[in-house]
């Protein structure tokens, strides 16, 4: 079950973007969830550049 601080909502991909995502997922030790927020976390950190955006929590392994 999702934590209350989160927003949950539905994402389509296509099924070849869900398997990259599914592999990088296992190798990296994280559930697909948690491995689609640590990519958005990583991409946002880029665009915004970390000293002027907002503090984007580090996010590691997780089961969710």
């Amino acid at each position: 079950m999702a934590s209350p601080d989160k927003k949950a909502f539905l994402l389509r991909l296509d099924r070849e973007l869900w398997a990259a995502i599914e592999r990088l997922a296992a190798a990296e030790l994280r559930s697909i969830n948690g491995q689609i927020e640590y990519l958005l976390r990583e991409a946002l950190a880029r665009r915004i550049g970390s000293p002027q955006g907002p503090p984007l929590r580090k996010a590691g392994p997780t089961r969710d």
